[in-house]
Protein backbone atom coordinates (compact mmCIF):
# COMPACT_ATOMS: atom_id res chain seq x y z
CA UNK A 1 0.00 0.00 0.00
CA UNK A 2 1.08 3.44 -0.86
CA UNK A 3 -0.33 6.74 -1.90
CA UNK A 4 0.77 6.01 -5.46
CA UNK A 5 -2.18 6.25 -7.85
CA UNK A 6 -1.23 3.65 -10.40
CA UNK A 7 -3.27 3.03 -13.53
CA UNK A 8 -4.46 6.59 -13.85
CA UNK A 9 -7.75 6.60 -15.78
CA UNK A 10 -8.38 10.29 -16.30
CA UNK A 11 -5.76 12.76 -17.40
CA UNK A 12 -3.93 14.26 -14.44
CA UNK A 13 -2.20 17.61 -14.73
CA UNK A 14 1.57 17.31 -14.60
CA UNK A 15 2.99 18.72 -11.39
CA UNK A 16 4.18 22.29 -11.29
CA UNK A 17 7.74 21.06 -10.83
CA UNK A 18 7.60 19.06 -14.04
CA UNK A 19 6.13 21.98 -15.97
CA UNK A 20 8.78 24.36 -14.67
CA UNK A 21 11.48 21.88 -15.56
CA UNK A 22 10.07 21.54 -19.05
CA UNK A 23 9.90 25.29 -19.49
CA UNK A 24 13.32 26.15 -18.07
CA UNK A 25 15.61 23.25 -18.92
CA UNK A 26 17.82 23.68 -21.98
CA UNK A 27 17.21 21.56 -25.05
CA UNK A 28 18.76 18.12 -24.89
CA UNK A 29 22.05 17.55 -26.66
CA UNK A 30 21.93 16.02 -30.10
CA UNK A 31 21.91 12.21 -29.68
CA UNK A 32 25.22 10.47 -30.24
CA UNK A 33 25.55 7.67 -32.76
CA UNK A 34 25.59 5.12 -29.92
CA UNK A 35 22.43 6.58 -28.42
CA UNK A 36 20.72 6.52 -31.80
CA UNK A 37 21.72 2.89 -32.23
CA UNK A 38 20.44 1.98 -28.78
CA UNK A 39 17.20 3.84 -29.45
CA UNK A 40 16.58 1.68 -32.50
CA UNK A 41 17.55 -1.65 -30.92
CA UNK A 42 14.65 -4.09 -30.60
CA UNK A 43 16.69 -6.61 -28.60
CA UNK A 44 20.10 -6.93 -26.97
CA UNK A 45 21.16 -9.17 -29.82
CA UNK A 46 20.18 -6.45 -32.30
CA UNK A 47 22.43 -4.03 -30.40
CA UNK A 48 25.38 -6.38 -30.54
CA UNK A 49 24.81 -8.54 -27.46
CA UNK A 50 24.38 -8.02 -23.72
CA UNK A 51 27.99 -6.98 -23.16
CA UNK A 52 27.62 -4.18 -25.68
CA UNK A 53 24.32 -3.10 -24.16
CA UNK A 54 25.78 -3.06 -20.65
CA UNK A 55 28.78 -1.03 -21.82
CA UNK A 56 26.54 1.51 -23.57
CA UNK A 57 24.24 1.79 -20.56
CA UNK A 58 27.17 2.32 -18.21
CA UNK A 59 28.48 5.04 -20.50
CA UNK A 60 25.11 6.82 -20.29
CA UNK A 61 25.40 6.41 -16.53
CA UNK A 62 21.80 7.21 -15.61
CA UNK A 63 18.24 5.94 -15.85
CA UNK A 64 15.18 8.14 -15.35
CA UNK A 65 12.16 6.44 -13.77
CA UNK A 66 8.90 7.93 -12.56
CA UNK A 67 6.03 6.95 -10.26
CA UNK A 68 7.93 4.12 -8.53
CA UNK A 69 7.49 4.33 -4.74
CA UNK A 70 10.02 2.17 -2.89
CA UNK A 71 7.30 0.34 -0.93
CA UNK A 72 5.42 -0.66 -4.10
CA UNK A 73 6.14 -4.30 -5.03
CA UNK A 74 9.67 -4.03 -3.60
CA UNK A 75 10.70 -1.27 -6.01
CA UNK A 76 13.16 0.12 -3.46
CA UNK A 77 15.25 -3.04 -3.58
CA UNK A 78 14.73 -3.45 -7.32
CA UNK A 79 16.25 -0.01 -7.94
CA UNK A 80 19.11 -0.38 -5.46
CA UNK A 81 20.02 -3.82 -6.83
CA UNK A 82 20.09 -2.52 -10.40
CA UNK A 83 22.39 0.33 -9.37
CA UNK A 84 24.67 -1.98 -7.38
CA UNK A 85 24.89 -4.44 -10.27
CA UNK A 86 25.59 -1.99 -13.08
CA UNK A 87 26.77 1.20 -11.36
CA UNK A 88 24.04 3.20 -13.07
CA UNK A 89 22.36 6.00 -11.13
CA UNK A 90 18.57 5.82 -11.04
CA UNK A 91 16.81 9.19 -10.87
CA UNK A 92 13.38 8.42 -9.42
CA UNK A 93 10.92 11.28 -9.98
CA UNK A 94 7.45 11.78 -8.46
CA UNK A 95 7.26 8.41 -6.67
CA UNK A 96 3.62 8.93 -5.68
CA UNK A 97 2.41 9.94 -9.15
CA UNK A 98 -0.22 8.17 -11.25
CA UNK A 99 0.24 6.26 -14.49
CA UNK A 100 -1.24 9.15 -16.45
CA UNK A 101 1.28 11.45 -14.77
CA UNK A 102 4.04 9.34 -16.32
CA UNK A 103 2.63 9.90 -19.79
CA UNK A 104 2.07 13.61 -19.15
CA UNK A 105 5.63 14.04 -17.89
CA UNK A 106 7.07 12.29 -20.94
CA UNK A 107 5.06 14.61 -23.19
CA UNK A 108 6.00 17.78 -21.33
CA UNK A 109 9.68 16.85 -20.96
CA UNK A 110 10.21 15.43 -24.45
CA UNK A 111 13.70 16.25 -25.66
CA UNK A 112 14.96 17.01 -22.16
CA UNK A 113 17.57 14.99 -20.30
CA UNK A 114 15.12 14.65 -17.39
CA UNK A 115 12.37 12.93 -19.39
CA UNK A 116 11.34 9.43 -18.28
CA UNK A 117 13.28 6.63 -19.93
CA UNK A 118 10.82 3.90 -19.00
CA UNK A 119 7.23 3.49 -17.88
CA UNK A 120 5.44 1.29 -15.34
CA UNK A 121 1.75 1.57 -16.21
CA UNK A 122 -1.65 0.09 -15.69
CA UNK A 123 -3.04 -1.65 -18.73
CA UNK A 124 -5.63 1.00 -19.58
CA UNK A 125 -3.11 3.83 -19.73
CA UNK A 126 -0.50 1.68 -21.46
CA UNK A 127 -2.78 0.58 -24.29
CA UNK A 128 -3.96 4.14 -24.83
CA UNK A 129 -0.39 5.38 -25.37
CA UNK A 130 1.45 2.71 -27.34
CA UNK A 131 2.61 5.29 -29.90
CA UNK A 132 4.96 6.62 -27.21
CA UNK A 133 6.72 3.27 -26.69
CA UNK A 134 9.72 1.65 -28.36
CA UNK A 135 9.38 -2.06 -29.21
CA UNK A 136 11.91 -4.22 -27.39
CA UNK A 137 12.12 -7.92 -26.67
CA UNK A 138 14.11 -8.94 -23.60
CA UNK A 139 16.12 -12.16 -23.57
CA UNK A 140 13.37 -13.96 -21.62
CA UNK A 141 10.57 -12.63 -23.84
CA UNK A 142 9.40 -16.12 -24.82
CA UNK A 143 8.62 -16.93 -21.17
CA UNK A 144 5.91 -14.25 -21.01
CA UNK A 145 2.47 -15.64 -21.95
CA UNK A 146 1.27 -14.35 -25.32
CA UNK A 147 -1.83 -12.68 -23.90
CA UNK A 148 0.29 -10.66 -21.47
CA UNK A 149 2.49 -8.89 -24.01
CA UNK A 150 2.54 -7.16 -27.35
CA UNK A 151 3.98 -9.48 -29.97
CA UNK A 152 6.72 -6.96 -30.80
CA UNK A 153 7.50 -6.11 -27.20
CA UNK A 154 6.02 -2.61 -27.40
CA UNK A 155 4.52 -3.29 -23.98
CA UNK A 156 4.91 -6.29 -21.68
CA UNK A 157 3.19 -7.17 -18.43
CA UNK A 158 5.65 -7.72 -15.60
CA UNK A 159 4.23 -8.22 -12.11
CA UNK A 160 0.79 -8.42 -10.58
CA UNK A 161 -1.46 -9.84 -7.92
CA UNK A 162 -5.01 -9.99 -6.62
CA UNK A 163 -7.25 -7.49 -4.94
CA UNK A 164 -7.42 -8.04 -1.20
CA UNK A 165 -8.61 -6.76 2.14
CA UNK A 166 -5.89 -5.83 4.59
CA UNK A 167 -6.91 -5.34 8.21
CA UNK A 168 -5.57 -4.65 11.68
CA UNK A 169 -6.50 -7.81 13.57
CA UNK A 170 -6.29 -5.94 16.88
CA UNK A 171 -8.93 -3.41 15.83
CA UNK A 172 -11.47 -5.27 13.68
CA UNK A 173 -12.76 -8.83 13.30
CA UNK A 174 -11.37 -10.84 10.41
CA UNK A 175 -13.49 -10.24 7.29
CA UNK A 176 -14.31 -13.36 5.33
CA UNK A 177 -16.07 -11.60 2.47
CA UNK A 178 -16.47 -8.16 0.93
CA UNK A 179 -20.01 -8.01 2.32
CA UNK A 180 -18.66 -8.29 5.88
CA UNK A 181 -17.36 -4.74 5.54
CA UNK A 182 -20.94 -3.44 5.76
CA UNK A 183 -21.23 -4.66 9.35
CA UNK A 184 -21.24 -2.21 12.31
CA UNK A 185 -17.84 -3.50 13.46
CA UNK A 186 -16.27 -1.69 10.49
CA UNK A 187 -17.89 1.70 11.02
CA UNK A 188 -15.55 4.47 9.85
CA UNK A 189 -12.77 1.98 9.19
CA UNK A 190 -12.76 0.92 5.50
CA UNK A 191 -10.40 2.76 3.12
CA UNK A 192 -9.88 2.36 -0.62
CA UNK A 193 -6.44 3.04 -2.09
CA UNK A 194 -7.23 6.12 -4.15
CA UNK A 195 -9.97 7.46 -6.40
CA UNK A 196 -11.19 4.73 -8.80
CA UNK A 197 -11.55 7.23 -11.64
CA UNK A 198 -7.80 7.81 -11.47
CA UNK A 199 -6.15 5.02 -9.47
CA UNK A 200 -5.79 1.46 -10.67
CA UNK A 201 -5.86 -0.13 -7.22
CA UNK A 202 -9.08 1.71 -6.36
CA UNK A 203 -10.56 0.91 -9.78
CA UNK A 204 -9.86 -2.77 -9.16
CA UNK A 205 -11.32 -2.47 -5.66
CA UNK A 206 -14.65 -1.38 -7.12
CA UNK A 207 -14.49 -4.20 -9.66
CA UNK A 208 -13.79 -6.69 -6.85
CA UNK A 209 -16.82 -5.38 -4.95
CA UNK A 210 -18.92 -5.83 -8.07
CA UNK A 211 -17.88 -9.48 -8.42
CA UNK A 212 -18.69 -10.06 -4.75
CA UNK A 213 -22.16 -8.58 -5.09
CA UNK A 214 -23.59 -10.27 -8.15
CA UNK A 215 -21.92 -8.12 -10.77
CA UNK A 216 -19.35 -9.20 -13.32
CA UNK A 217 -16.37 -8.07 -15.32
CA UNK A 218 -18.89 -6.71 -17.81
CA UNK A 219 -20.90 -4.79 -15.22
CA UNK A 220 -19.31 -3.04 -12.26
CA UNK A 221 -22.41 -1.05 -11.32
CA UNK A 222 -22.91 -3.30 -8.30
CA UNK A 223 -19.46 -2.31 -7.12
CA UNK A 224 -20.47 1.35 -7.07
CA UNK A 225 -23.71 0.36 -5.31
CA UNK A 226 -21.67 -1.47 -2.68
CA UNK A 227 -19.54 1.58 -1.92
CA UNK A 228 -22.68 3.71 -1.85
CA UNK A 229 -24.07 1.38 0.81
CA UNK A 230 -20.72 1.39 2.60
CA UNK A 231 -20.85 5.18 2.76
CA UNK A 232 -24.48 5.20 3.93
CA UNK A 233 -23.56 2.76 6.71
CA UNK A 234 -20.82 5.15 7.82
CA UNK A 235 -18.16 2.52 7.16
CA UNK A 236 -16.41 4.11 4.17
CA UNK A 237 -13.39 6.15 5.17
CA UNK A 238 -12.49 8.77 2.52
CA UNK A 239 -8.76 8.70 3.33
CA UNK A 240 -6.01 7.52 0.97
CA UNK A 241 -4.15 4.90 3.00
CA UNK A 242 -0.40 5.11 3.55
CA UNK A 243 1.97 3.18 5.81
CA UNK A 244 1.62 6.04 8.31
CA UNK A 245 -2.19 5.88 8.40
CA UNK A 246 -2.04 2.11 8.87
CA UNK A 247 0.48 2.32 11.69
CA UNK A 248 -1.44 5.10 13.45
CA UNK A 249 -4.69 3.15 13.24
CA UNK A 250 -6.40 5.76 11.06
CA UNK A 251 -7.08 3.20 8.30
CA UNK A 252 -7.56 -0.17 10.01
CA UNK A 253 -9.07 -1.78 6.89
CA UNK A 254 -7.66 -1.22 3.40
CA UNK A 255 -8.85 -2.54 0.05
CA UNK A 256 -5.74 -2.83 -2.10
CA UNK A 257 -3.57 -5.21 -4.14
CA UNK A 258 -2.44 -8.17 -2.08
CA UNK A 259 1.26 -7.46 -2.56
CA UNK A 260 0.82 -3.96 -1.15
CA UNK A 261 -1.14 -5.22 1.83
CA UNK A 262 1.44 -8.00 2.34
CA UNK A 263 4.13 -5.33 2.28
CA UNK A 264 2.42 -3.71 5.25
CA UNK A 265 2.44 -7.02 7.11
CA UNK A 266 6.20 -7.19 6.66
CA UNK A 267 7.14 -3.56 7.26
CA UNK A 268 4.89 -3.17 10.31
CA UNK A 269 5.67 -6.51 11.90
CA UNK A 270 5.78 -6.08 15.66
CA UNK A 271 3.88 -2.79 15.43
CA UNK A 272 0.59 -3.70 13.76
CA UNK A 273 -0.97 -7.16 13.45
CA UNK A 274 -1.78 -6.61 9.78
CA UNK A 275 -3.39 -9.54 8.01
CA UNK A 276 -4.48 -10.04 4.42
CA UNK A 277 -7.34 -11.95 2.81
CA UNK A 278 -8.22 -12.43 -0.86
CA UNK A 279 -12.03 -12.92 -0.88
CA UNK A 280 -12.85 -16.30 -2.40
CA UNK A 281 -15.99 -15.01 -4.11
CA UNK A 282 -14.20 -12.06 -5.74
CA UNK A 283 -10.77 -13.08 -7.01
CA UNK A 284 -9.76 -10.21 -9.25
CA UNK A 285 -6.27 -10.20 -10.72
CA UNK A 286 -4.23 -7.66 -12.60
CA UNK A 287 -0.74 -6.96 -13.97
CA UNK A 288 1.29 -3.82 -14.55
CA UNK A 289 2.96 -3.04 -17.85
CA UNK A 290 6.57 -2.11 -18.58
CA UNK A 291 7.48 -0.05 -21.63
CA UNK A 292 10.42 1.94 -22.97
CA UNK A 293 9.90 5.53 -24.04
CA UNK A 294 10.68 5.97 -27.73
CA UNK A 295 12.14 9.36 -26.71
CA UNK A 296 14.23 7.99 -23.82
CA UNK A 297 17.24 10.24 -23.13
CA UNK A 298 19.13 7.13 -21.95
CA UNK A 299 18.00 4.45 -24.43
CA UNK A 300 20.66 1.85 -23.59
CA UNK A 301 20.03 2.13 -19.85
CA UNK A 302 16.29 1.85 -20.53
CA UNK A 303 16.79 -1.42 -22.38
CA UNK A 304 19.18 -2.78 -19.78
CA UNK A 305 16.58 -1.96 -17.10
CA UNK A 306 14.04 -4.09 -18.95
CA UNK A 307 16.51 -6.95 -19.25
CA UNK A 308 17.07 -6.75 -15.50
CA UNK A 309 13.37 -6.63 -14.60
CA UNK A 310 12.60 -9.75 -16.65
CA UNK A 311 15.68 -11.70 -15.54
CA UNK A 312 15.36 -14.37 -12.85
CA UNK A 313 16.92 -11.91 -10.39
CA UNK A 314 14.45 -9.13 -11.19
CA UNK A 315 11.43 -11.43 -11.21
CA UNK A 316 12.38 -12.89 -7.84
CA UNK A 317 12.66 -9.37 -6.42
CA UNK A 318 8.98 -8.79 -7.31
CA UNK A 319 8.19 -12.08 -5.62
CA UNK A 320 10.11 -11.01 -2.53
CA UNK A 321 7.83 -7.97 -2.42
CA UNK A 322 4.71 -10.15 -2.51
CA UNK A 323 3.96 -9.60 -6.20
CA UNK A 324 3.51 -12.40 -8.69
CA UNK A 325 6.09 -12.20 -11.51
CA UNK A 326 4.87 -12.68 -15.07
CA UNK A 327 7.51 -15.38 -15.68
CA UNK A 328 6.38 -17.31 -12.60
CA UNK A 329 5.35 -20.52 -14.43
CA UNK A 330 8.50 -20.69 -16.55
CA UNK A 331 10.74 -20.05 -13.55
CA UNK A 332 8.91 -22.64 -11.46
CA UNK A 333 9.43 -25.20 -14.22
CA UNK A 334 13.11 -24.26 -14.56
CA UNK A 335 13.67 -24.34 -10.80
CA UNK A 336 14.84 -20.71 -10.67
CA UNK A 337 11.94 -19.27 -8.67
CA UNK A 338 12.41 -18.20 -5.05
CA UNK A 339 10.37 -21.00 -3.48
CA UNK A 340 10.32 -19.49 0.01
CA UNK A 341 8.94 -16.19 -1.28
CA UNK A 342 6.47 -17.99 -3.52
CA UNK A 343 5.12 -20.09 -0.66
CA UNK A 344 4.64 -16.96 1.45
CA UNK A 345 2.09 -15.44 -0.95
CA UNK A 346 -1.50 -15.10 0.37
CA UNK A 347 -3.60 -18.16 -0.49
CA UNK A 348 -6.04 -17.71 -3.36
CA UNK A 349 -9.06 -19.92 -3.96
CA UNK A 350 -11.80 -19.54 -6.51
CA UNK A 351 -11.61 -18.69 -10.19
CA UNK A 352 -9.51 -15.59 -10.96
CA UNK A 353 -11.03 -12.88 -13.13
CA UNK A 354 -8.89 -10.61 -15.33
CA UNK A 355 -10.62 -7.72 -17.05
CA UNK A 356 -10.15 -7.45 -20.80
CA UNK A 357 -9.44 -4.09 -22.39
CA UNK A 358 -13.06 -3.81 -23.57
CA UNK A 359 -14.35 -4.58 -20.06
CA UNK A 360 -11.92 -2.10 -18.56
CA UNK A 361 -13.04 0.61 -20.98
CA UNK A 362 -16.70 0.00 -20.16
CA UNK A 363 -15.98 0.08 -16.44
CA UNK A 364 -13.98 3.31 -16.76
CA UNK A 365 -16.82 5.01 -18.59
CA UNK A 366 -19.31 3.92 -15.95
CA UNK A 367 -17.11 5.12 -13.09
CA UNK A 368 -16.45 8.45 -14.77
CA UNK A 369 -20.18 9.02 -15.09
CA UNK A 370 -21.29 7.66 -11.72
CA UNK A 371 -18.62 7.46 -9.03
CA UNK A 372 -18.64 11.05 -7.81
CA UNK A 373 -22.42 11.26 -7.98
CA UNK A 374 -22.60 8.21 -5.72
CA UNK A 375 -19.70 8.90 -3.35
CA UNK A 376 -19.03 12.63 -3.69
Amino acid sequence: MTSRLKTGILAVVVTTTALVTAACAPPADKPTAAASSAGAATSAAAFGGMDALVAAAKKEGQLNVIALPPDWANYGEVISTFTAKYGIKVDSAQPDAASQDEINAATQLKGQSTAPDVFDLGQAVALANTAMFAPYQVATFADVPADLKDANGTWVNDYGGYMSIGYDAAKVPAPTSVQDLLKPAYKGKVALNGDPTQAGAAFAGVAMAALANGGSADDISKGVSFFTDLKKAGNFLPVDPTPATVQSGQTPVVIDWDYLNVGQSVSLKGKVDWKVVVPANAVLGGYYVQAISKDAPHPAAARLWQEFLYSDQGQNLWLKGGARPVRQDAMDKAGTIDKAAFSALPPVSGTPVFLTQAQSDTAKAFLTANWRKAIG
